[in-house]
């Protein structure tokens, strides 16, 4: 085959194997196996329980994903691995199995932050992303606004993060506070629809005039929606108490994104991660960003949680760019923060903005 080298993508920072193949910024093919009926007896992911199955799901995966994309272990020619940030055991997992594929068949390695895998995932979708973009992360354990430029090449600035809770750690919690299984996020969309947003007047966290601007916060969010319940005790209106706080958590994540935008001189929006899929959420985004004549981008659902194309993806845009692949030795950085997509050196071609 011509043309740049088939890539392999391996996922698993947290309760999903992922795998994926990706070459010149086509998705070829890939497959995802998730513990998450595991974890739900304990309202949360108990990473003991995600790095065996882990161990189990990895061979099956990275097969199966091969055989949805018709091809063959020959027919990898680099592969790219999450190194952080996540649970350690479960990233030693993957980078082990990526380690020894790329040991085996001679090709090289690359280690991949996990959000910058999220915001690689829409090019899959909608092609290479506009330089520049602004990008909205929202995740059960991050919620970032970001300003990108090349993600292969250039630093990533940060506009601003949470200060405590992510927005899908608020819906989890928030759920089981409301008596819905978990994951909550899904939970909470689907109680959403029978209910009434406007019912509940939950706060906005963080947005008032001398608040910070572009950073996040949930914690109050979710202490609102306890409040509520225990004020109400059993008499609670699930449906609008989840329809309440889904509102509140988009018009926070919307109203922040579009402003960035709009102070920046940033044309398009990418929303990205687990809680992009919550229907609201989309729902406002594009209503605010057609008003604003901003261009939004959103990855289908299947690529908004964690899956192995999205590294695959990443993995692609390094070997394209001349990137240096990472050492044999590369090790697990559970708590990386996103600097570059690459969690190894690479030059650097322009200072961040910001």
């Amino acid at each position: 085959m011509g043309g740049s080298p088939i890539v392999l993508g391996i996922e698993s920072s947290c309760d999903e194997t992922g795998a994926g193949l990706v070459r010149d910024g086509r998705l070829l093919g890939h497959a995802v196996a998730s513990s998450m009926d595991e974890h739900a007896r304990y309202g949360g992911v108990v990473p003991e329980i995600a790095s065996r199955a882990h161990v189990h799901a990895m061979g099956p995966v990275v097969r199966a994903a091969l055989a949805d994309a018709g091809l063959g272990l020959d027919d990898i020619g680099a592969v790219a691995v999450t190194t952080g940030p996540g649970l350690s055991g479960a990233l030693h997992v993957g980078l082990a199995a990526a380690k020894s594929y790329a040991y085996t068949l001679g090709v090289p390695l690359y280690g991949v932050h996990h959000l910058a895998g999220h915001v690689a995932a829409d090019t899959l979708e909608h092609g290479p992303l506009p330089d520049p973009c602004m990008v909205l992360i929202v995740s059960g354990g991050h919620t970032s606004l970001l300003l990108v430029r090349d993600l292969a090449r250039d630093p990533i600035a940060h506009l601003g993060d949470t200060l405590d809770d992510a927005a899908g750690e608020c819906f989890d919690k928030a759920a089981r506070l409301l008596g819905l299984p978990y994951p909550g996020g899904p939970a909470i969309d689907r109680a959403a629809r029978a209910g009434d947003p406007r019912a509940i007047a939950f706060p906005r966290p963080l947005s008032g005039p001398g608040d910070q601007r572009y950073a996040f916060s949930f914690s109050g969010l979710k202490t609102a929606v306890a409040r509520h319940a225990q004020a109400r005790g059993g008499a609670i209106e699930v449906g609008d108490a989840a329809a309440s706080l889904q509102e509140a958590v988009a018009d926070v994540l919307t109203a922040k994104a579009v402003a960035a935008c709009r102070e920046y001189g940033v044309r398009t929006l990418v929303v990205v991660g687990g809680v992009a899929a919550n229907s609201r959420v989309r729902a406002l985004a594009a209503e605010r960003c057609a008003a604003a004549g901003i261009e939004l981008r959103v990855p289908p659902p299947r690529l908004c949680t964690d899956n192995g194309a999205m590294i695959a993806a990443v993995g692609d845009l390094l070997v394209r760019s001349g990137a240096p692949a990472a050492p044999l030795d590369v090790s697990v950085d559970p708590s990386a923060p996103l600097e570059y997509a690459a969690l190894h050196p690479v030059p650097a071609r322009r200072a961040a903005v910001g």
